[in-house]
């Protein structure tokens, strides 16, 4: 069982967008570009790594679909309070 999940995420206000992004990294952008460019989490500074983290320390949708990924899936549009989310899955312990 997945105890703990390396994740970095783009989040954006609308789905459209989330698949628009979506569309983009699929064609060969890098993931990290495209969160520094569009993501308005604090995250994407950092290509929207959000590094380690356990159950319990994300919203519940966010959580789930990270936890139910494998390593290297990109994720998504997941929806949030906090808007829409692509996840991509770097690691998995």
């Amino acid at each position: 069982m997945v105890k703990q999940v390396s994740a970095a995420h783009i989040l954006v206000k609308t789905e459209k967008e989330a698949k628009d992004l979506k569309e983009e990294i699929l064609k060969g952008k890098s993931f990290a570009d495209v969160a520094k460019k569009s993501s308005t989490c604090p995250s994407a500074k950092k290509g929207g790594d959000l590094g380690w983290f356990g159950r319990g320390q994300m919203v519940k949708p966010f959580e789930e679909a990270a936890f139910n990924a494998k390593k290297g899936d990109l994720v998504g549009p997941v929806k949030t309070e906090f808007g829409w989310h692509l996840i991509q899955i770097k690691d998995q312990k």
